[in-house]
């Protein structure tokens, strides 16, 4: 059946919804290879699933904000397509599981029709920007940085430079020097500041580059103290061009931003930061100033006559006041988040959630990194009555962003990578920390944090506490096990910390291991010390020789050999992450990706968007260079490499023919302002280039006497 789409939804979003129905189609009738497709397919939010016939479908939504009529068409979506359940991401994201494939279109436009996008959700891509969830309200703020997430998340959609790079890339703005949204671990993070210079005072942001968890965790280091407002978005696109022409694309493990600054292995800040200076010349904008207007502003409720109620536990309703609400900086108005375990809500409580907002809070629902919800421009007369109402449906627990409040990733109840169960283990620490060390709820300073794999979506190794899913063999067995981290965070004053690995622990055994943990800090700290400088004072081996009894496997109990929330033996069944790229291709197919390049540099030529055209054009011809490097089993790891390799294979020996290396050719586009002269010229210069290319393919088939397209064994989309 044809998709159906409102006169509400965009011209863009209607043709990337039109032409991922086609190429839905397309596959099935195996027109595309399943591995193209699947890259494809992710970079509009659509990510395999654990179970077979399903998909994830991911939501790219900046800085969490969603109206109370967003949150209402998400949980009708969520019921109409799927399982009825919303998941809300550290990336403030919004995800759907169980979501049929061919249905996965009129997901996508029924969201659009309420202004939610997900393209460039999941994949290769720049990610969802993400924000300080009290950003515009935060007591602390120099001012609120929500207009330039905003500002880079618009600019960002849909750009050239983000459709075929080598991984993916994660953007965060922290609204003060705490840095409650983890800049120090992201691809870009920034930090707001007000400078004086010449008199007058000056936004900007201290930006971070480079920072990253997972396997190997770096902190960001700082690229700029203070970089002037207009600077931003520019000196963003000047990193991505670099990143996508220098950034490693073969080796998947190390195709991140943070390898390609590490000092040691990769270019290193400060070259990075002299190509990034080069590159801005041959940008569409040298200065980019926010509209601080562009956004929506948020309405104020009017105020209403506040109610008599009962209030049965007055002693929670008074943890919850001390814990999930503060006073903004708006005089007389109050936040208040609302915990979701493991950041899940059902369609129904969603919609009660919506018409709690709509009475109580402005229309600006904020989803937080921590998996919440922040309500904002509460009167205090009203709390109560807001507590009653949220008490009601189950959403008035106390301990917002404390130790009970732990963050988990899906793990293996819907994540291929997944290897132990996050949220099973996530209830059980949960229910320790509530029941038998309640006084926790009271301390944000200490926080739990779990991830099913080392990948750390769950972002264990920005915990105090973490935990990451693994395995240990016990003869012909498996037995489930958490890999315990210690001693990372934000700490007081906003460094950030990476915590250090110490002992791998069955999961069975894991709430044991909490107890003792935090029993000994509450024994042996110091008053009033900061759990990250318990751990560096006592140092890694105190704590290891403090769990390793619990490592012992001399007995172990039959319930031990299954996970949490399972009642059969543990089997490690790990799957291949989603984000990777293609491992198996055809040369003529890669062509014809090149040629598709050219076809949107052509058409944003024709529509004077001179900067989208050039840098399509110059995708169009390192595309059709690597098609040819393959084709004579020449490996293609990065844009730089492929100029070199190009030109050693192809241009001196003359199979193609140019008036200057292929290198030099394709790098004309750093070498001024993209004007229109400079553009039709540039993009014309690729079409040619292309047609070369076209003919020495055919040319290569022939005298091969085989017409049939060879399969290239490697990884096209990496390069």
């Amino acid at each position: 059946m044809a998709l159906k789409l409102s006169e509400k939804i965009s011209p863009e979003a209607q043709k990337d919804l039109l032409e991922l129905e086609r190429k839905i189609q397309q596959f099935k009738e195996g027109q595309i290879p399943e591995e193209r497709f699947k890259a494809f397919r992710l970079a509009r939010g659509v990510y395999g699933q654990r179970q077979l016939g399903v998909q994830m479908y991911r939501t790219k939504i900046p800085y969490g904000k969603v109206t109370s009529d967003q949150l209402i068409k998400l949980a009708d979506v969520s019921e109409k397509y799927t399982n009825g359940n919303l998941h809300l991401t550290t990336r403030q994201n919004v995800q759907m599981h169980y979501v049929k494939l061919d249905d996965s279109p009129s997901v996508w436009a029924d969201l659009e029709e309420a202004g939610i996008t997900s393209r460039e959700a999941c994949g290769n891509t720049v990610r969802n920007v993400s924000a300080s969830a009290a950003a515009g309200i935060d007591p602390q703020e120099p001012f609120d940085v929500a207009p330039y997430a905003h500002a880079v998340f618009e600019y960002f959609l849909r750009h050239p430079v983000c459709q075929d790079m080598g991984r993916k890339i994660k953007i965060a703005f922290s609204s003060n020097q705490e840095d409650s949204a983890f800049a120090y671990f992201h691809d870009f993070g920034f930090i707001p500041k007000i400078e004086q210079i010449d008199g007058q005072e000056q936004r900007g942001f201290k930006v971070l580059i480079a920072g990253g968890l997972g396997a190997q965790s770096f902190i960001a280091p700082v690229a700029f103290d203070f970089l002037p407002e207009d600077q931003i978005i520019p000196f963003v696109e000047a990193s991505l061009r670099i990143f996508d022409r220098y950034g490693e694309r073969e080796n998947r493990n190390k195709a991140r931003m943070k390898y390609l600054v590490e000092e040691k292995r990769g270019l290193g800040l400060d070259k990075f930061l002299e190509l990034v200076e080069i590159e801005r010349k041959a940008l569409p904008y040298h200065h980019y100033p926010i509209d601080h207007n562009r956004m929506t502003p948020t309405v104020i409720p009017q105020p209403i006559q506040a109610q008599q109620v009962d209030i049965s536990d007055r002693d929670k309703f008074n943890t919850w006041v001390k814990t999930n609400t503060f006073e903004q900086k708006q005089p007389g108005f109050y936040g208040a988040y609302v915990t979701l375990p493991l950041g899940n809500i059902k369609a129904a409580k969603a919609r009660k959630l919506a018409a709690i907002v709509k009475k109580y809070a402005a229309d600006d629902i904020r989803i937080t990194v921590n998996q919440g919800f922040l309500l904002k421009y509460l009167r205090e007369d009203l709390l109560p009555e807001l507590f009653v109402a949220l008490d009601e449906i189950n959403l008035a627990e106390p301990g917002f962003d404390s130790m009970a409040d732990i963050t988990a990733c899906p793990g293996t109840d819907t994540c291929n990578l997944g290897v132990t169960n996050s949220t099973g283990i996530a209830e059980q620490l949960e229910k320790v920390v509530r029941e038998e060390y309640p006084h926790l709820l009271l301390d944000n300073t200490l926080h739990i944090k779990i991830s099913g794999c080392m990948n750390s979506c769950g972002q264990h190794m920005a915990a105090n506490i973490g935990f990451h899913g693994s395995s240990i063999k016990k003869g012909a067995l498996i037995i489930p096990a958490l890999q315990i981290v210690l001693g990372g965070g934000i700490e007081p004053g906003g460094r950030g910390s990476i915590a250090d690995k110490v002992i791998k622990l069955p999961t069975k055994r894991v709430p044991e291991a909490l107890r003792w943990l935090l029993n000994d800090y509450d024994q042996h700290s110091e008053e009033g010390e900061y759990f990250n400088d318990y751990y560096r004072r006592q140092g890694k081996r105190y704590f290891y020789d403090l769990l390793k009894p619990l490592a012992d496997l001399t007995e172990v109990l039959p319930t031990e050999f299954m996970d949490w929330g399972r009642d059969t033996n543990f089997i490690p069944e790990i799957g291949t992450g989603e984000c990777a790229g293609v491992s198996l291709d055809m040369v003529s197919t890669i062509i014809g990706d090149a040629e598709e390049r050219l076809s949107l540099s052509l058409g944003a030529l024709e529509e004077e968007h001179f900067s989208d055209a050039a840098y399509n054009a110059y995708g169009a011809m390192v595309i059709g260079a690597k098609a040819l490097l393959l084709s004579i089993d020449v490996s293609c790891n990065t844009h730089t490499g492929i100029m070199r390799d190009f030109d050693e294979h192809f241009v001196s020996t003359q199979k193609i023919v140019l008036d200057s290396t292929f290198k030099e050719k394709v790098l004309r586009i750093n070498q001024q302002k993209p004007d229109q002269r400079f553009t039709y010229d540039y993009v014309h210069e690729a079409q040619s280039f292309l047609d070369q290319v076209k003919a020495y393919r055919t040319k290569q088939a022939l005298e091969n006497n085989n017409l049939d397209d060879k399969m290239v064994i490697g990884n096209f989309y990496k390069a």
